[in-house]
């Protein structure tokens, strides 16, 4: 059993905190609030140390929600927030404020698969964007699909200092099982040291209600071939995952896709990639790291 599990990739929403136009319309078990407090005895239960909060929506509402909840809890050590990158001089100053300095911001992401641009990514603006995450030491999350995969390439070539992750590992193919352009597309991706790739969101890729751990394999296989298991870690996608499988049915599928791993492997990417990625620190060194800040900013 390893001595740490983080998960990497929960969201919680609240219509009355901001507004989430992705479920605008959505009939589904997920439009309606969901709090980190649902989380808590199925993330005990699995044994899940530490969690990282990630953006749910592009507005400042979602993120000062997030690091809200994230400073009341007793697990969460990360929030992955949004900032409006197309406006560069707007993050900047954005990151210097405050947000750079705050224990728990971590990383930023913006709904991509939402602009109708495919190559958003690569506007001027918004490379200008991601430059001033990496001089802030920030990370970047790359929520993208296989057609995103060429301009996520052109972002790590051009902000070599970024680190970058891609969400969900590019959502593949899986209930096609077309795996070609994928592959090809994420393996260029992979060649750039600074990118690494999350083990999150992949049952909701597949069939929702009869798949099977062996369906994801041949693609958990890929990203670890091309990544190696240096630059993998686990996430869970909930609650979008419940529409697929419970908490625990996610992280057992995971321990079971890494058994072939040796344990250091395994580790890694349920555990030790993330608090290295993302700079976490135990909750207690947050909150003094935190307090530390705001006695400076006071005595400035």
């Amino acid at each position: 059993m390893p001595g740490r599990i983080v998960d990497t990739h929960v969201h919680i929403w609240n219509f009355t905190q901001a507004e989430y136009a992705w479920l605008s319309g959505d009939t589904s078990i997920l439009n309606r609030n969901y709090e980190l407090s649902e989380l808590e005895s199925g993330r005990k239960a699995a044994g899940v140390t530490e969690g990282v909060l990630v953006q749910a929506a592009n507005n400042m509402e979602d993120s000062r929600w997030m690091l809200a909840n994230a400073a009341a809890s007793d697990w969460i050590t990360g929030v992955v927030g949004w900032l409006p990158l197309e406006d560069p001089v707007t993050v900047a100053r954005l990151l210097e404020e405050g947000y750079a300095t705050n224990s728990w911001f971590k990383g930023v992401r913006h709904l991509v698969e939402s602009e109708p641009a495919e190559d958003w990514l690569v506007q001027p603006t918004v490379l200008r964007g991601l430059h001033a995450l990496a001089a802030s030491g920030v990370s970047y999350d790359l929520l993208v699909h296989t057609r995103h995969l060429k301009y996520a390439k052109t972002v790590a070539e051009k902000c070599p200092e970024l680190r970058l992750v891609i969400d969900h590992m590019a959502k593949p193919p899986i209930r096609s099982g077309e795996t070609k352009e994928w592959a090809q597309e994420l393996k260029a991706v992979a060649a750039y040291p600074n990118v690494h790739c999350k083990l999150s969101g992949l049952v909701t890729e597949a069939n929702l209600t009869s798949w099977r751990t062996e369906d994801l394999r041949p693609f958990v296989e890929r990203a670890l071939e091309y990544f190696g298991p240096q630059r993998m870690m686990f996430g869970s996608d909930w609650p979008v995952s419940l529409l697929a499988g419970s908490y625990d049915q996610v992280l057992e599928s995971v321990q079971l896709l890494l058994a072939r791993l040796n344990e250091t492997e395994r580790n890694g990417v349920l555990g030790e990639n993330a608090m290295e990625f993302y700079r976490l620190h135990s909750v207690a060194a947050a909150v003094e790291h935190q307090a530390a800040t705001a006695q400076g900013s006071q005595n400035d």
